[in-house]
C-alpha cells in the first residue's frame, strides 16, 4: 500500500532527458552486457586501449574476447572476417569519430557496437548500436542509454541509486577531495553490479539538467583551451559537440600530473590498466601515458580556462 503524509522526499522534478527515448540502464558497462546477451552475440573484438571495467565483465560472464589495436587518429586497426555471432566494439575516444566516420565504419564492418562514453551529444545513427554513459557527463551516481532495434528477453529490475549519492552530494556542499574515497568506492561497486534498468532517481536528476547550456559551456572551454594550448599539442583534433574533455598530449605527463594536482588541478590517468598490461612500444600506452584529459565541462568558465592554461605552461615551458 501507498505511504501517504510524513516528511518530503526530494521532489520530481522536470522530465525532460536528453535520450528519452532510448534503453536507459543503470551503466555502461551494462549496456554492453544487455548487447550482447540480446543479439546473442557470442564473441567480441575489443581494443587494447580499453577501461578494464569491460573485459571483468566479459570475463564474469564467460564471453569470448579478442583484442585490436587503433592508429593515430584512434580509428580501429583490423582486418578480420566477422562472424554472424560476432561483433566490434568501437570507442569514440574523446569524441574524435564523428558521424561520418562511424557510418564509413559501420559499412565497413557491418556488425560494430559504438561506446559514446566521450560523446553524449553526438546522436545516435539508425540501425547502429550505440551506447552513452551519464556518469562521465553529469553528476548522478550511475545510469547509462543504449540506442538499439533490438530489446532484451529477461525481465530486469529497476536499479536503486540512494546509497550511492554521498560523494555527490558531499562535493556539492563540499570538496572532491573530502569525498573521493567514496567516489572510488561507487566505482567498485559497479564491478559486481547486475544488469538493470537505470533508477528512478538518476531519472529524475537526468530530466533537469538544461542540456542547450551545458553543451554550449563544453564547446566554448574546449574552443577556448585548444585556441591556447593547440601550438603545443602533438594531437590533431576535431571539435566535439558537447565536448568530454581536451585531450592534451604531452610526454612525461605522470610528472606534470603531479605539478597540476599541487595546484589543486586534478587530471585523471584514463584507463590506467593499459599502462601494465599493453606493450611499451604501443600507441595505446604511449596515450595512456602521456594525454591529459583537461577539464572543459559545464561546471567552468573561460576564467577557469585561463587558470588552466596559465599553470599548464609554467610547467611544461619551465
Amino acid at each position: 500500500m501507498k505511504e501517504i503524509g510524513g516528511y518530503f522526499g526530494l521532489e520530481k522534478l522536470i522530465s525532460n532527458e536528453y535520450y528519452k527515448n532510448l534503453v536507459s540502464l543503470n551503466s555502461g558497462r551494462n549496456a554492453l552486457l544487455y548487447l550482447l546477451k540480446a543479439k546473442n552475440i557470442k564473441k567480441i573484438y575489443i581494443p587494447y586501449y580499453l577501461c578494464d571495467s569491460v573485459t571483468n565483465m566479459l570475463k564474469m560472464y564467460d564471453y569470448d574476447f579478442e583484442f585490436y589495436n587503433i592508429s593515430s587518429d584512434f580509428m580501429p586497426v583490423f582486418n578480420k572476417n566477422i562472424n554472424n555471432n560476432e561483433c566490434l566494439y568501437i570507442v569514440n575516444y574523446y569524441g574524435q569519430l564523428d558521424n561520418d566516420k562511424v557510418i564509413y565504419l559501420k559499412e565497413k564492418y557491418n556488425q560494430i557496437i559504438l561506446d559514446n562514453t566521450h560523446a553524449f551529444f553526438q546522436k545516435p545513427i539508425e540501425y547502429i548500436d550505440t551506447i552513452y554513459t551519464c556518469r562521465k557527463f553529469f553528476g548522478v551516481p550511475d545510469g547509462a542509454y543504449l540506442s538499439t532495434d533490438t530489446k532484451i528477453k529477461d525481465d530486469l529490475k529497476i536499479d536503486i541509486s540512494k546509497d550511492r549519492m554521498i560523494h555527490i552530494l558531499g562535493r556539492y556542499e563540499g570538496t572532491a577531495s573530502e569525498y573521493y574515497n567514496d567516489f572510488q568506492n561507487n566505482d567498485e561497486v559497479f564491478n559486481s553490479e547486475l544488469l538493470k534498468y537505470m533508477s528512478k532517481l538518476t531519472h529524475n536528476i537526468l530530466g533537469a539538467i538544461d542540456y542547450e547550456e551545458v553543451r554550449e559551456i563544453r564547446n566554448e572551454n574546449y574552443a577556448y583551451l585548444d585556441n591556447k594550448l593547440g601550438i603545443y599539442n602533438k594531437l590533431k583534433l576535431n571539435a566535439p559537440d558537447g565536448a568530454f574533455a581536451y585531450p592534451f598530449y604531452r610526454e612525461n605527463d605522470i610528472d606534470i600530473r603531479k605539478k597540476l594536482a599541487s595546484r589543486k588541478i586534478y587530471i585523471p590517468t584514463l584507463w590506467p590498466n593499459v599502462l601494465s598490461d599493453v606493450s611499451e612500444d604501443g600507441i595505446e600506452q604511449n596515450y595512456a601515458a602521456n594525454i591529459l584529459p583537461l577539464p572543459c565541462d559545464q561546471r567552468y568558465t573561460v576564467n577557469d580556462m585561463n587558470y588552466i592554461i596559465r599553470e599548464l605552461k609554467e610547467i611544461i615551458l619551465d
